[in-house]
């Protein structure tokens, strides 16, 4: 069943300038097909706008079959083995089961050969009638594949009973079909198990929904998972400071913003989940709603890509940041296979990404609501005399914030350009030597709610 479970979860939503966390990461598996024995039914819609996608949907659902086939008991010989069974339920006005959980592949496939299209797409009933081939005294493990192009047009939300089946256990996969007019994607999301990302797929097209069968059934009948290296790093607003020993495998922290988890099996016998936890802090100017991932990068034998989300804190330093200059746009320029130049036209290019870049921030305190300031930054650089030489001027309007009362306010990123050739602050005839300046700050309101008197007043 491979990776069931991936989620890293925060223990609180919003903590102070330079405060701690803990984070959670949990990884859950589930042995393969042949040591688990597991009912599957494929729930498949043959709503009237299906008609140009069934013969795809057969021989998709068909390949299923024999993939599942071969892996219960090594061979295709007709016979779902080592206990494992599977069930047809097919949908449009209302459901219908096509057959109960058996064993028979040319009867599951007999059943899916037989269907026709027409009518509309009632998910609830598809659900409802899937969820009562299952055995709630089986210990088997429960899994549904749905199969979908449309939205529900009849029968009510089928959230209810999609929630009700994964509350007693069942894991559900849902198939989109997005080529016949549009799905109700955030409803697909909604009925299959979490995460999302490892439980839904979006065909684009017929052509490839049967690829996607296949892998999903490789996935489902996947011996966990072996030798996991899972790689966490956060972002430089903060810094990892302890680390749990994990439940299942062993962390090392490789640096404060790198933790590596490594757990020789998962799930290869058994469910299993496993839990690693660390503590982060809060540093620098960075606040707001911040993303804790800088990246997760994880590996296995059965190349699965778990989807750990993006997890977000609010970080309150008692001010409001603004970032006035935006980041230049990359430009992308490739080297392919053993080319050592290339001639790369990159268009234009602004001034401001020239020469040596110094980034100032300025904290302004006491910045009252809905009023918008002057900020004027002024840099000199100083030779080994003390004279001092212009390198720039820069005047920003700073936006009027809204919060309650007066606050802080806290200018990023104010970026001045300084070409080698007027370095006087160091060695002329060095690059990149040590350099010295003097930045001088005036700041004030702009909208002040200063008039003159008039003769008429």
């Amino acid at each position: 069943m491979a990776i069931t479970k991936s989620t890293k979860d925060l223990s609180t939503d919003k903590i102070s300038c330079g405060g701690s966390f803990e984070v959670v990461l949990t990884l859950g598996a589930e042995p393969d097909i042949a040591s688990n024995p597991t009912d599957i039914v494929l729930i498949l819609d043959r709503s009237g706008s299906m008609t140009r996608s069934l013969p795809a949907l057969k021989n998709a659902a068909n390949e299923f079959i024999d993939i599942i086939d071969e892996s219960t008991d090594g061979t295709q010989n007709g016979v779902i083995g080592g206990g494992s069974r599977m069930g047809i339920v097919s949908f449009a006005d209302t459901a219908v089961q096509d057959t109960q959980l058996i064993t028979s592949v040319a009867d599951l496939k007999g059943a899916v050969n037989a269907l026709t299209a027409g009518g509309f797409t009632n998910h609830h009933d598809a659900f409802t009638k899937a969820l009562a081939l299952f055995d709630p005294m089986s210990v088997n493990a429960k899994v549904m594949v749905m199969v979908t192009d449309g939205f529900t047009t009849v029968g009510g939300d089928a959230g209810p009973v999609a929630a009700a089946a994964k509350a007693a256990g069942v894991i559900i996969y849902i198939i989109g079909l997005s080529g016949n007019g549009g799905i109700d994607e955030p409803a697909l999301r909604q009925w299959a198990s979490p995460p999302d990302a490892d439980h839904v797929s979006i065909s684009p097209s017929d052509a490839e929904l049967e690829a996607i069968f296949g892998n999903l059934a490789r996935t489902i009948t996947s011996p966990g998972a072996t030798n996991i290296v899972l790689d966490d790093f956060v972002t430089d607003c903060f810094r990892i400071q302890s680390v749990t020993a994990p439940s299942i495998g062993s962390a090392s922290l490789i640096s404060d913003q790198h933790i590596r988890w490594t757990i020789p099996e998962l799930g290869a016998t058994q469910s299993q989940e496993a839990v690693l936890r660390f503590t982060a802090t809060h540093l620098g100017l960075c606040q707001g709603l911040l993303p804790v991932n800088e990246s997760i990068d994880y590996q296995d034998d059965q190349d699965q890509t778990p989807d750990f989300g993006d997890p977000r804190i609010q970080v309150d330093c008692g001010g409001v940041v603004v970032i006035p200059e935006p980041c230049p746009e990359p430009v992308d320029v490739v080297l392919e296979g053993c080319e050592t130049e290339l001639e790369f036209d990159a268009g234009e290019v602004s001034l401001e990404s020239l020469g040596r870049i110094l980034k100032l921030d300025v904290a302004i305190p006491n910045v009252c609501p809905g009023r918008r300031v002057a900020l004027a930054v002024i840099l000199t650089e100083v030779d080994h005399r003390c004279n001092e030489y212009r390198r720039g001027m820069k005047t920003l309007v700073i936006p009027a914030h809204y919060e309650s009362g007066c606050r802080n306010v806290t200018v990023r990123c104010i970026r001045f350009v300084l070409p080698e050739l007027l370095d006087v602050s160091g060695d002329p005839d060095r690059l990149c030597d040590e350099r010295r300046f003097k930045a001088r700050f005036l700041a004030n309101y702009i909208d002040a709610g200063f008039t003159c008197c008039t003769r008429d007043a």
